[in-house]
């Protein structure tokens, strides 16, 4: 590599605000690496149009071991003088119907958990432990909720995950924390609530059964009374956010945060 680059890596990247970042992170000058478990025939050539070097992993996060494996796996092999800055975007999330956790199938909300946050866990550590030694500014971006800080009822298994993503960020920066207190290259990371954005998510919220969901009305009223983001305006918002000088400063944070 004779000059350097930026290398991104964002998971959930074939559709949604997923798709969004990676597509507004596009550029001749950045590697880019999305994970998913379908590609995005768009991003595609979308990247071929600016002649963005991209890359689309295939991989199923409800089983997230192989990814991280993969991701490390393939860090390892890469020159690290080269790159001026390493950022993993944590996005990918799944969310189960709503309803009580005792009228939901077991294996919905393990998936919830795994996607959303045993994947993140599993890749922040692979994404670590391969750049340790990489001379780049080094950040993590984990995309939240704001039902990780409040919970909800008929939606546990997600804010569970949630609540798991915020306070996983606050250990792990401690622990980079520390390690630059001993003169290393500690990389910052931060929680991000990204507001409420119209997703499928958003979607499957609203459409869920009242008797089982005592906040669907205030979920169908979002939509209503035109409260969403698209997925390209949250985008736009948290890119601004992750280009902050002070990015790590306040590891449990919120896209409207000033």
């Amino acid at each position: 590599m004779n000059t350097l680059t930026d290398l991104t890596i964002v998971t959930g990247a074939s559709r949604g605000m997923g798709e969004a970042i990676a597509r507004q992170l596009l550029a001749p000058s950045r590697q880019l690496i999305g994970i998913a478990r379908q590609r995005s025939e768009a991003l595609q050539a979308e990247a071929a149009r600016l002649g963005a070097p991209l890359q689309q992993w295939t991989a199923d996060l409800s089983d997230p071991l192989p990814a991280a494996e993969q991701l490390r796996s393939w860090l390892s092999q890469q020159d690290g003088q080269g790159y001026r800055s390493l950022t993993l975007i944590n996005n990918a999330a799944a969310v189960s119907p709503p309803g009580p956790v005792d009228e939901l199938p077991l294996a919905e909300l393990s998936r919830t958990l795994r996607v959303s946050l045993e994947a993140t866990l599993l890749l922040s550590a692979a994404f670590l432990d391969a750049t340790r030694a990489w001379p780049g500014a080094r950040r993590i971006l984990n995309i939240s909720s704001g039902l990780g800080r409040r919970a909800m009822a008929a939606s546990a298994g997600y804010c569970a995950a949630k609540a798991g993503m915020d306070n996983l960020s606050a250990a792990m920066a401690l622990d980079e924390a520390h390690k630059r207190g001993q003169g290393l290259n500690g990389a910052q990371i931060v929680s991000l609530a990204p507001g409420i954005i119209d997703t499928d998510m958003q979607t499957q919220l609203r459409s869920g059964d009242p008797s089982k969901f005592p906040d669907q009305a205030q979920f169908a009223n979002f939509k209503r009374e035109g409260l969403l983001a698209s997925p390209d305006e949250a985008a736009a918002r948290i890119l601004k956010f992750l280009a902050r000088p002070d990015f790590g400063s306040k590891v449990l944070a919120d896209v409207r945060d000033a």
